[in-house]
């Protein structure tokens, strides 16, 4: 069953992504977004970067372009006013082995407390409205990215944490968010032009 309400921080997100992975052996998309919640847009890009930063996880080839997919349909759908996410069945249908999952989530517990701590409600103007929609035209950028930074070291740590900085910054409402993830953002993509191969 799909939790009534958004989670209002990053630590009510994990203990709803915990509490569905105790109950299977593979986690599969589809069981992420019905923990988070269908209508939940802002979670489910803040899932997408964490996962894509979480040890163990994010490092498994194929990852981070999977994800990358399920922030673009998520974003395309927010953009034409959808009012809960789908997913092709294919792609709900992927998974990842609990254990590893479990480790991520135990990861980010300490730096889950630490960011909530420091999170409120500030300059909302960037996060809703013409705000909101500069941050969807952000994540879409660093999303149609991701799959080009497989093939550069580190680069996706960088990615994964602009998405969670924006997913974030969307759910608390925090307007200094959505700027740190536009730096985080620009670092990123500064990052991926100076290592390419030319």
């Amino acid at each position: 069953m799909t939790q009534s309400g958004d989670p209002c921080n990053l630590q009510e997100l994990l203990d709803r992504i915990r509490a569905r992975a105790v109950t299977k052996d593979h986690v599969s998309a589809q069981d992420i977004l019905q923990s988070v919640g269908e209508r939940s847009f802002g979670p489910l890009i803040l899932v997408a970067g964490l996962i894509t930063v979480a040890p163990l996880i994010g490092d498994i080839p194929g990852v981070p372009t999977l994800l990358s997919i399920i922030v673009l349909l998520t974003l395309g759908q927010r953009l034409f006013q959808r009012r809960s996410i789908w997913l092709p069945r294919k792609l709900a249908r992927r998974s990842l082995p609990q254990k590893k999952l479990l480790t991520g989530l135990d990861w980010a517990e300490k730096p889950a407390r630490f960011i909530d701590g420091c999170t409120r409600q500030r300059m909302p103007w960037l996060v809703t409205g013409v705000g909101q929609y500069l941050m969807v035209f952000a994540c879409i950028l660093l999303a149609l990215a991701m799959p080009l930074m497989e093939l550069i070291p580190f680069s996706a740590n960088g990615g994964g944490l602009a998405l969670m900085a924006f997913g974030l910054a969307i759910v608390a409402r925090d307007g200094l968010l959505a700027l740190i993830a536009i730096a985080a953002t620009t670092g990123t993509g500064w990052f991926i032009v100076t290592n390419l191969p030319w």
